[in-house]
């Protein structure tokens, strides 16, 4: 583990800058990471321009599912962000995918999620059933629902209480966010089915689950060393980073501290405090003859 606190210092670094050489794309956590809820990091826009520049791609990826693809591109636009639905992966995505690969017979699907997530299930060939007993799915969906009704929420349990296939979309217990509020998240909800069924889901899809990485990797004929995950969070964005063998990058502009990153093992390759920061490390790293 590397921390930089104020400058680059080249006996800590020489060889982490070898490693950072390497990279020709970097996975980009959203909340806390190029924006805290409704606000965009100052130097966000700064950052993404000078990947281009250096010719490193990057993607966005989001253990956050309640918006679909074309949600999040509008939203990033409306802060001045530019970007396309190949620069995406979410964890919406990634549950679409493992269901596609590994149950290809499940069609039918309780999906407990907001309108536009569904919407994006629907999208991908599924069928969401309804909120009745005699509308039996196949598999039922957990995930991040910020339009959560209580009806839907017992219909939930009722269907995972009776064995079927449970599948969650992310692990995490709160969203990040700038309002004076919390949003409790994927994990939160499941915690709630637990406690009231005695099941855990059968498969937790998003970060810290390598898949996301390794379908970011194949997209672009990457291997584990080229890549960098970049997060806010130890236990989602880092710990993939470190399932997948990827370079993990904790940046404390969000719900991580100091404190708990230093603690944690096995921590972070690098903690820095923001992505400006990492940027001027990557151009040292650029610059390393």
């Amino acid at each position: 583990m590397i921390t930089i606190e104020n400058k680059v210092e080249e006996p800590l670094n020489m060889e982490m800058a070898t490693r950072l050489k390497q990279i020709k794309h970097i996975a980009l956590d959203m909340d806390g990471t190029i924006y805290n809820g409704s606000t965009l990091f100052p130097f966000t826009v700064t950052f993404l321009n000078k990947m281009k520049e250096l010719g490193i791609g990057y993607s966005f990826l989001t253990n956050n599912p309640s918006r679909s693809t074309a949600d999040y591109l509008y939203h990033l636009k409306e802060m001045g962000i530019e970007a396309t639905a190949d620069e995406f992966y979410t964890s919406a995505q990634a549950t679409i995918d493992y269901i596609h690969t590994h149950h290809p017979e499940y069609k039918r699907l309780f999906l407990l999620g907001t309108p536009s997530m569904i919407r994006e299930f629907e999208e991908a060939g599924f069928i969401s059933t309804s909120d009745d007993a005699e509308d039996e799915p196949d598999a039922v969906v957990v995930s991040f629902d910020m339009s959560l009704v209580y009806s839907r929420l017992c219909r939930a349990a009722w269907w995972v209480s009776r064995k079927k296939f449970y599948i969650a979309t992310n692990p995490d217990r709160v969203c990040p966010t700038d309002k004076p509020v919390v949003l409790v998240d994927c994990g939160s909800i499941c915690s709630a089915l637990e406690y009231a069924t005695g099941r855990k889901p059968d498969v937790i899809v998003g970060k810290p689950d390598p898949r996301m990485l390794h379908g970011i990797m194949e997209r672009h004929g990457l291997r584990a060393e080229q890549i960098a995950m970049v997060g806010d969070r130890i236990y989602t964005d880092i710990l993939m980073a470190n399932n997948a063998q990827a370079l993990g990058v904790l940046v404390l502009s969000g719900e991580t501290t100091y404190d708990t990153a230093i603690s944690v093992q096995p921590g972070p390759d690098l903690i820095l405090r923001d992505l400006a920061e990492l940027q001027e490390l990557i151009i040292f790293a650029q610059n390393i003859s």
